[in-house]
Formats: structure tokens, C-alpha cells, sequence
């Protein structure tokens, strides 16, 4: 969709920070569904097909959508191309925050950068960002009534917007990637669409790592879901690290 936004992006400023009085307006408004609305941001358009670890949230939010136009309009500004600038764009906002920190700390103890033969699961978003794609069932950021969509209300199954693009667009996405990648739902949410995918047929036949909690600071049950948790995800990601 790039092409289709990249006039309105043109004429954001670029001598300040952007707000959601820039972002959140008609010229990126992809589609309405009730009180749900779906804006473009870019980083979710570039797919890093030789990926050995897919990490999946739920949806972008304020954060990563503001990160992303920024570093787009700073990457574009510098003369790069646009192939160039989408990856420069993947790299700022995947996960971007104490979200990042939070998961490459459940990453490490999960024994992931033993797997890559990497020194931490920060690599992962520096020097080794070649073994990452970083991704979300529904890729474009939604807002209700201006606050993130959480993945609860509405229900995902309750919107024919957000089912199209879990139920459609996400799946079409993994099947571009490397079939031996590992996929990290981040949460449950995440891991009931794809479970629901995988009940219909419709996962191509990457390793799905189930029971990670989401990376949030806003999820209080984050440290004993994954302290619960840990032994058997450990376990997967070493079996999928001997396939």
C-alpha cells in the first residue's frame, strides 16, 4: 500500500515530532468497521522471506505507528530507496520500547540466541536482524475510539475488517517465509487465530511456539505466565533448533 500513502506521507513536517493529529486522519485511513478504525503506517510492508524467528502481536500500535512515519520520512529524506527505507522503518518499529526489552528477556531464557548461535536476542534487532521477521495478525494499526485495539473488544471474530486481515493477510504472509522459521505468537489472542488457522489448514508447516505471553507492560500476568511456562518453551525451541 506504500504507493497509495506515500503522497500523503510527503507532506507531513519533518522539523518535529508527529502526533496523532497528523497520523490519525483521513489521508491514511485505510477502513472503518463500526468504531473500529484501520490507518496505514509502513512497517509491516517489507517481509524478511529468509527469517529463522517470526515473533506475532496482535496489531501495531500509537507507539510503533508514530516510529514508523518518523523513521520512514527520516530514511527517505536521506535518499535511500524505498526497498531500503522499509527495512530501515522494520528495523526502528518492530516491538519497538520496554515492549523490546521485555521480550528479548523471554527470548534469552527461552535459549533462542543458543539456537542462532548468537550472544543475546538483542542481536536479533541489530547486527542479526537477518534471522527476524517481526509481524502482527492484523499488520496495519487499528484504533477504538483512539486507544490501541487490544484484541478483545470487539472480539477479532466479531469484525469482518479484522477477520480478513487475521484470517487472510496473516496466513498469505507466512506462507512467503522459510517453512523451518519458528513463529512466537506474543500472547493469547495471537495463539487463538492461529490456532483456529491451523484447525481450517490454512499454517504452512512452520515450528509454533504456544504459551509465550505477550511483551506488555500493561500484562500483569506477564512474569508468572512465562515462569510457568518456561520449561516447556524451552524445550520447543530446542527441538525446532535440531529439526
Amino acid at each position: 500500500m506504500l504507493q497509495q500513502f506515500l503522497p500523503g506521507i510527503q507532506t507531513l513536517p519533518t522539523d518535529r515530532a508527529l502526533t496523532k493529529e497528523d497520523l490519525l486522519t483521513e489521508p491514511f485511513l485505510i477502513e472503518k468497521d463500526g468504531k473500529l478504525e484501520m490507518y496505514y503506517a509502513p512497517h509491516n510492508e517489507y517481509i524478511n522471506k529468509k527469517a529463522k524467528i517470526i515473533i506475532v502481536g496482535i496489531t501495531p500500535g500509537w507507539s510503533q505507528m508514530k516510529t514508523a512515519f518518523g523513521q520512514f520520512i527520516e530514511s527517505n529524506a536521506s535518499g535511500e530507496n524505498l526497498e531500503k527505507c522499509l527495512k530501515a522503518v522494520k528495523l526502528a518499529a518492530g516491538f519497538a520500547g520496554t515492549m523490546r526489552r521485555n521480550l528479548i528477556h523471554m527470548l534469552d531464557q527461552c535459549d533462542i540466541p543458543q539456537m542462532l548461535d548468537i550472544s543475546d536476542s538483542s542481536c536479533l534487532f541489530g547486527d542479526s536482524r537477518h534471522f527476524l521477521h517481526t509481524t502482527s495478525i492484523i499488520k496495519y494499526p487499528v484504533f477504538l475510539k483512539g486507544k490501541n485495539y487490544t484484541g478483545h473488544q470487539p472480539p477479532i471474530d466479531r469484525s469482518p475488517l479484522l477477520q480478513r486481515y487475521a484470517y487472510e493477510e496473516f496466513p498469505n504472509e507466512l506462507t512467503q517465509i522459510d517453512p523451518h522459521a519458528l513463529v512466537i505468537p506474543l500472547g493469547k489472542v495471537v495463539e487463538q487465530v492461529i490456532f483456529k488457522l491451523a484447525e481450517e489448514g490454512m499454517l504452512p508447516g512452520h515450528t509454533y511456539l504456544n504459551g509465550f505471553p505477550h511483551p506488555s507492560g500493561a500484562n500483569g500476568h506477564r512474569v508468572k505466565q512465562f515462569e510457568q511456562n518456561r520449561k516447556q518453551l524451552r524445550g520447543k525451541v530446542r527441538m525446532w533448533g535440531e529439526l
